[in-house]
């Protein structure tokens, strides 16, 4: 759980019974806040009221398929999405990330996997948030990324704002973890291995599927011409890498 006093909210959209009755028991026990429900149609609405720090997401539901269902969560909520599925062909992994997953996790699964994979998308969201809360208006100097000139990409790493062409842009806290690792090591090819342990967790080193789809969406929100990159460049069977930052803001 995080440090604050509030319980942590979790939606839990199962179509399993048993799986559904299993996560309830699991996670009130160890002091979650947790609504379930079994309809992807009744999950957004419950969703709306609800308002999830985290939610835990079955692909095959009825009324409303949860793919269906992340991309409609996804126009209004950045909380923390975690699949589980018994899906576990890489297709499947793709359009779940693809519609703004943050994590896949293949049933059948232990309880520990799970509660660490819980702890790791809640720490990260609590992060994102607590510094964009701390963050002041003050101008003085900021430590910064910038490339590409006046309207190049733009982090603000104080208030974990990022600007493209001129307009902010705006990332989930993974998208965001994984920029700020390229662009604090701006000039550098990190390698697919460095990134996913750096940004997921040891756990994950071998999980290049979610590296090439979130290196996807950031592409696709900050490129102006994603298939041509300027910023998020590809060392083929390497790693990735953005150019050193431009002389004037250094």
């Amino acid at each position: 759980m995080t440090t604050t006093d509030k319980k942590v909210r979790i939606l839990c959209v199962e179509d399993d019974p048993q799986m559904r009755t299993f996560l309830l028991a699991q996670l009130k026990a160890r002091g979650f806040y947790v609504q379930a429900v079994r309809d992807g149609a009744q999950a957004i609405d419950l969703a709306a009221i609800f308002q999830p720090q985290l939610v835990l997401l079955d692909l095959s539901l009825p009324s409303l398929d949860g793919l269906t269902f992340l991309r409609r969560l996804r126009e209004w909520s950045g909380a923390p999405v975690i699949v589980l599925s018994a899906h576990d062909e890489e297709p499947v992994k793709i359009k779940a990330l693809d519609q703004g997953a943050d994590d896949y996790l293949t049933k059948p699964f232990s309880l520990n996997e799970l509660l660490a994979r819980v702890r790791v998308a809640l720490r990260r969201a609590e992060e994102t948030a607590r510094l964009r809360s701390s963050a002041t208006g003050s101008e003085a100097q900021r430590p910064t990324y910038r490339t590409g000139g006046e309207n190049g990409l733009v982090v603000d790493f104080a208030r974990r704002n990022v600007r493209s062409g001129g307009q902010e842009v705006h990332l989930t806290p993974t998208e965001y973890d994984l920029l700020c690792e390229l662009t604090k090591n701006a000039g550098k090819v990190l390698t697919h291995r460095e990134l996913l342990q750096k940004v997921w967790g040891p756990d994950y080193s071998g999980e290049n599927t979610y590296l090439r789809t979130f290196i996807r969406h950031l592409r696709r929100k900050l490129e102006p011409d994603p298939s041509q990159p300027r910023f998020l460049h590809n060392e083929l069977g390497v790693g990735y890498y953005v150019p050193p930052p431009d002389l004037d803001a250094v």
